[in-house]
């Protein structure tokens, strides 16, 4: 039987007692059984087992009658099996080594566990900073001037370095130097002096083990804005909307003293350090829809199946440029005295945080039977009426 738009409140109906879900966070290596060898991560580590918690629950809510919260970790294959798990959520940003934030993706495929989250591949280059922002370049869309240095090179000295030579021949400065996979702005450093640009490269490769990048400082304000597929959830009804759902296009509220947005890990996201752009104001309309087009655009063209916040920024003339993109945007439930940059704009579209969550996991329901049935032939039989 074929599938169409139709079917989806049936599906998600069928899918709340005769299915089971998971919601997976991030593994902790130190545990026994977790890994067979403790090694590095390049990316600060967290498991994000709060947030997880806050989906799992958010899905008992909707009437998911049942749902397991998993950690990411060698035991996955077998706790997935045992559980007879059906769809999986990734709130996971990996466990080790490099490029972990796809290794859990790649993991499910092969086991044949459908997901939400992203594919492997989108996974990796949305969360390498510089292979992203290569992408963007290529599609012709304005992201901030930078060139990389790898730490099994020799040092970097910018005064000899050829791309640094191309790229930036005419600037002296400021910089912005940052691992190319981190996660909340760890280990971002402003550097005013092109001369002093070697010792912060050499810091990033000490403390990652891994490549370094380096892009222009850009003076302006500092934006976000949150995007997923074109199926939403709100006030009782799935909706197919024609492009991909962009929301909360938010300025981050910089402190006299911040040149950059400070880590999440030393001051927590409060509603205080963001400012939602007003539809009613005619400037911030215009700048509110320019990126909206822009996290639509790039949805579109990476072919993106699940929810991404792009970062971006202002130069001194106002020409916004993106910065990067975030694979796996904070999904914690807003509290009274903390939100995320992705919730805090939900009221503005009339949606709640669980309508926010039923969205994300209607669309890929929506996404694997429309597109990609071959993926879920344990799902099929749902089609019948």
């Amino acid at each position: 039987m074929a599938y169409d738009f139709t079917q989806l409140t049936d599906i998600v109906t069928r899918m709340r007692s005769q299915r089971r879900l998971a919601v997976i966070h991030g593994g902790d290596k130190t545990q026994p059984g977790a890994v067979i060898y403790p090694t590095h991560n390049p990316r600060s580590t967290k498991t994000y087992h709060t947030v997880a918690k806050d989906i799992a629950e958010a899905l008992g809510e909707l009437g998911f009658e049942q749902v397991s919260l998993l950690a990411d970790d060698m035991t996955l294959p077998q706790t997935l099996q045992q559980h007879q798990i059906d769809l999986a959520w990734l709130n996971t940003g990996g466990v080790q080594g490099y490029d972990p934030v796809c290794h859990t993706p790649a993991m499910l495929e092969m086991l044949g566990v459908p997901y939400i989250g992203h594919n492997p591949l989108n996974s990796s280059i949305l969360d390498n900073k510089h292979a992203f922002k290569r992408e963007l370049q290529a599609l012709g869309i304005a992201t901030a001037p930078f060139v990389v240095s790898h730490p099994f090179q020799e040092p970097f000295r910018p005064e000899t370095d050829p791309q640094f030579q191309r790229v930036f021949a005419d600037t002296a400065g400021p910089f912005v130097v940052k691992p190319v996979s981190g996660r909340a702005s760890v280990n971002v450093f402003v550097v005013d002096d092109a001369r002093e640009l070697g010792e912060a490269v050499a810091k990033i490769h000490h403390l990652t083990a891994n490549t370094a990048l380096i892009e222009a400082y850009l003076p302006g304000r500092e934006f976000c804005v949150s995007v997923c597929g074109p199926i939403t959830y709100r006030q009782g009804v799935f909706e197919s909307n024609p492009q991909p759902f962009a929301f909360s296009a938010i300025e981050r509220v910089l402190d006299a003293d911040e040149r950059i947005f400070t880590s999440m890990d030393a001051k927590g996201m409060t509603a205080k350090r963001m400012r939602l752009l007003s539809p009613q104001d005619e400037s911030e309309r215009e700048l509110r829809s320019q990126l909206e087009a822009i996290a639509q655009q790039i949805y579109r063209a990476f072919n993106l199946t699940s929810l991404v916040r792009i970062d971006l920024r202002q130069d001194g003339q106002g020409q916004l440029y993106v910065l990067e993109a975030n694979p796996k945007p904070d999904l914690k439930r807003p509290t009274p005295n903390q939100t995320s940059l992705v919730a805090q704009g939900l009221q503005d579209c009339n949606m709640t945080y669980t309508d926010l969550i039923l969205s994300l996991l209607g669309d890929r329901l929506h996404h694997l039977f429309g597109y990609q049935p071959n993926l879920i032939p344990h799902l099929q039989g749902m089609l019948v009426p």
